[in-house]
């Protein structure tokens, strides 16, 4: 069964704040909920599905659905693939609703690094800066080696160097293009326009990646709503539908035969282009995961927007600015300059992407004609163990 077509994504809606030392991490997802509801022109009594990751607090999808008085579910879902997680939830809630599980899916995201409610560190996705959590198999075997998800991130992005000649100047024009749009986001942490020189020149981190090179960590959320067909007729808010949905795991088998250059996005990307019945040159603006600037590069070329070895010539020089270059991407900032809460920054890219869909981003960064978009994340370590997620959403007429 396709989900082309099936289901509406009807209500966006992300946190203002980046630092929260006033609100627990359920006031977060509640708020954030009630914003994408609103958007959506419904309410909490007409959700009857719900869907949440490892960053809810307590028991997760019980405890959210208590706190948030919800009292028609028939359908939830806490799938946990770190910063893809939303992603492949917006999947999910298109399946369940083709199928007829429900109508209205609520999807929401929210944490507060900042302030102890998660803990911190700039990541793909995982619990903890290590990218793993206390019980997982493998963690005998790694952590005893001081690992940790800037180092794992790290290792992509000096064997992408060494096997295709990426550059780091060509790495720090992927946060250059961050920075010339969240200038223009009243609420991103980071404003400030940068340069190729001043990435290079920040402090290293995890040779090769420069400190610029690093996503932020802030408190923050989002939600979003997603419908039947039946429901969206009804709204009077822009109709964004699903397309086409894929999700993939990328493991590395105990190290037999593991490549670093490459993500899950390889297998997610065809599936979800090939239930949307498009291609890569089909589409007009991209949400990329960006935990760190080598993440949005090798997905670029595992999505097939250039060939692989090809990156980093495809992001230098504007490519990714709106208005200059041929695919803008992460016109919020991303989680490279807007915000980066629970080491999850996968919502957030559905949100910037109906945004653009509907033609609601801000005016200097909105994609003229922008019909057909693209949100893709990650949730874990790059090339090594993580979860892809791609989903494709076009506005309807």
């Amino acid at each position: 069964m396709s989900i082309k077509g099936q289901a509406y994504v009807m209500g966006a809606y992300e946190h203002p704040t980046r630092d929260a030392p006033d609100k627990t991490t359920a006031q977060l997802h509640a708020e954030c909920a009630r914003g994408a509801l609103d958007d959506a022109g419904l309410s909490f009594d007409d959700v009857d599905a719900y869907f949440c990751a490892g960053d809810a607090p307590g028991f997760g999808a019980m405890s959210m659905i208590d706190y948030m008085g919800l009292r028609n579910i028939r359908h939830m879902d806490t799938t946990e693939t770190g910063g893809s997680s939303y992603l492949v939830h917006l999947g999910h809630a298109a399946q369940a609703i083709a199928a007829g599980k429900c109508q209205v899916a609520l999807i929401t995201l929210a944490g507060r690094p900042r302030n102890g409610g998660n803990r911190p560190g700039a990541g793909g996705g995982g619990r903890a800066p290590t990218g793993l959590s206390d019980g997982a198999p493998e963690a005998g075997f790694e952590s005893i080696y001081g690992g940790s998800t800037h180092n794992t991130y790290g290792m992509c992005a000096m064997r992408h160097m060494y096997e295709y000649g990426t550059t780091s100047e060509q790495l720090a024009w992927i946060k250059v293009a961050a920075s010339h749009h969240a200038q223009w986001n009243a609420h991103a942490f980071l404003k400030n326009v940068v340069t190729v020189e001043e990435v290079v020149n920040s402090r290293m981190i995890a040779d090769p990646l420069h400190l610029l090179d690093c996503c932020v960590v802030t408190d923050g959320g989002g939600a979003v709503v997603v419908t039947s067909p039946q429901v969206a007729r009804s709204l009077k808010r822009p109709k964004v539908r699903v397309l086409g949905a894929g999700e993939a795991p990328k493991v590395q088998q105990g190290g037999r035969g593991l490549d670093l250059t490459y993500s899950g996005a390889v297998w997610s990307g065809p599936r979800a282009f090939e239930e949307a019945g498009v291609t890569p040159a089909d589409i007009k603006y991209v949400s990329i995961y960006d935990s760190f600037t080598i993440t949005v590069l090798m997905q670029l070329e595992d999505l097939g927007f250039c060939k692989k070895g090809e990156g980093g010539r495809f992001v230098a020089d504007g490519n990714l600015i709106s208005g200059v270059g041929k695919l803008p991407f992460n016109t919020d900032g991303g989680g490279l300059c807007n915000n980066h809460p629970t080491n999850r920054g996968g919502m957030t890219k559905i949100i910037e992407a109906v945004r653009q869909a509907r033609g609601e981003a801000h005016p200097k960064v909105q994609v003229p004609s922008c019909d057909l978009v693209l949100a893709h994340g990650t949730g874990g370590s790059l090339g090594v163990r993580h979860g892809s997620a791609t989903v494709i959403l076009e506005r309807e007429a």
